[in-house]
């Protein structure tokens, strides 16, 4: 899939790179789209692949002193979900955020890759083009900022130069006067893509005859080529009462303007009609002020304690620029390995293939099933969206690694006792995440078991065993008296 794979230090050495390489460069920072494209081909094969991943610095979310929230290029998913600032100053961002994959690949995905895939689909593209975002690109020859909503220029098309790299994502804190939601609808709760999802931003006016709106903002994804705004359906928002008239014609404006297409997940009239049904429904929200949607006050991140926090970040000792096709040194279950020839790889493949550790399955290669699931720097993620090279210098548990000392983890002696295996295939990823909840979560809830499990799928005991052990192991875990 790629010839080279180049970990750098700086954002230099990456634009160096990019400049040299060009159109046969792809940055990587999660992987979690980049590998599934070249994968399937919906991207050109590449000579190069720039991982950004040890430059220190680009994780951060900060508020600068105009006002304006700043997302540095390797900000994840999660990250957004768990942000304090994000939930106060953008939450539309963050519940977009949340309605992304499950926490596996939250976990790994960056806001940065989402907009630079550029698919019409992609949640957090929404949320952002309500927020007035402006991406900042970077290259050797210099630095420009782009309006989010000049960004795209089609399906899966931007305006970014091959040499290009995204290095910031910034938009205007919302204010206390404002109110915003964004609402999707998939085909099931988790690692769903959008059939039509919609991003409302609103100043509101609290008057004697009720709210009124001012400033209107209103994105749609899913529906077009693009993420699109309903522009004349804005206009007409502007010093408008929010009553029921006011509303059905807003959202019939929102239908009118949207451009959808038939497809394996929903036909057009489908999508026309639900960009109407979610456009009232989100300015009847933003109307009675209850804007919390779907984003649950503490989520299951499965990253563990550090909560608000990245994943840890490894050096980037002894990897790129010269040291193409280096060993990759890596520990596994405390036992550190050296492996040579497997750059090209993904960790999954690395683990199954060049350590013999099996246990890891390949269920589906893309990031949809969950039994690939192991713990990277302390976070749980999808082995097979993960490149091998990351691997070098991170810490890494698998399935084979819960047991010590020749004692079961809590979550597999309670799978054992509850009977929450048939076929076993899927197992091993839900072992993964269970032990990773239990360490958020002393007992948790079914409602918290549904969210760290929401990225496994379990083709044969229709659950109900796998949630009887996760409360088993919860007693287990946190004692009868926790």
């Amino acid at each position: 899939m790629w010839r080279y794979y180049d970990t750098v230090k700086t954002l230099a050495e990456a634009l160096a790179l990019l400049a040299e390489y060009g159109e046969q460069a792809r940055v990587v920072a999660g992987g979690t789209d980049i590998l599934l494209e070249l994968e399937r081909r919906v991207r050109p094969q590449v000579e190069v692949l720039v991982d950004i991943t040890r430059v220190p610095d680009l994780d951060e979310i900060t508020l600068d002193a105009e006002g304006r929230v700043h997302l540095g290029p390797l900000v994840t998913h999660n990250q957004c979900v768990a942000s304090d600032l994000i939930r106060r100053c953008a939450r539309p961002l963050a519940q977009a955020c949340w309605e992304v994959g499950a926490p596996q690949i939250r976990n790994r995905a960056t806001v940065v890759g989402n907009l630079v895939t550029a698919s019409p689909a992609n949640d957090s593209i929404t949320a952002l083009m309500a927020l007035r975002a402006v991406v900042t690109l970077r290259s050797c020859r210099g630095e420009r900022s782009v309006p989010l909503r000049e960004f795209y220029t089609g399906v899966r098309r931007t305006v970014m130069a091959p040499d290009e790299l995204m290095t910031d994502i910034a938009f205007p804190a919302m204010r206390a006067n404002e109110r915003g939601i964004f609402i999707k609808l998939g085909l099931r709760k988790a690692q769903a893509i959008s059939l039509v999802n919609v991003a409302v931003i609103l100043q509101v006016e609290e008057t004697e005859t009720g709210p009124m709106a001012h400033d209107a903002r209103l994105a749609l994804g899913a529906v077009a080529p693009t993420i699109i705004r309903a522009e004349e359906a804005e206009r007409l928002l502007e010093g408008r009462w929010l009553d029921e008239a006011t509303l059905d014609q807003v959202a019939e404006l929102a239908a009118q303007v949207v451009r959808p297409i038939d497809d394996v997940r929903a036909p057009a009239e489908y999508r026309r009609e639900m960009a109407r049904v979610l456009s009232r429904r989100a300015l009847a929200a933003i109307r009675s002020g209850d804007t919390r949607g779907w984003l649950p006050d503490d989520p299951v991140m499965l990253w563990g304690d550090r909560r608000g926090g990245s994943a840890e970040a490894p050096s980037a000792a002894g990897r790129g620029g010269a040291a193409r096709e280096s060993a990759i040194v890596t520990a596994v279950n405390g036992r550190q390995y050296t492996v040579t020839g497997a750059d090209s790889k993904t960790l999954l493949r690395l683990l199954r293939e060049d350590l013999q550790l099996t246990g890891t399955k390949e269920g589906c290669a893309e990031g949809e099933c969950g039994a690939c699931t192991v713990l990277l720097d302390g976070a749980a993620v999808m082995s097979c969206l993960v490149p091998a090279p990351r691997a070098h210098e991170a810490k890494i548990i698998t399935v084979e690694g819960l047991a010590v000392n020749g004692q079961l983890h809590p979550i597999q002696q309670a799978f054992v006792e509850a009977g929450a295996v048939q076929c076993g295939y899927c197992t091993p990823g839900l072992l993964m995440s269970g032990a990773k909840l239990l360490e958020e979560r002393r007992r948790p809830s079914e409602w918290e078991v549904q969210q760290a499990i929401a990225g496994n799928l379990c083709r044969c005991t229709g659950y109900y065993k796998i949630l009887d052990a996760f409360e088993r192991a919860g007693h287990r875990y946190a004692g009868p008296d926790a």
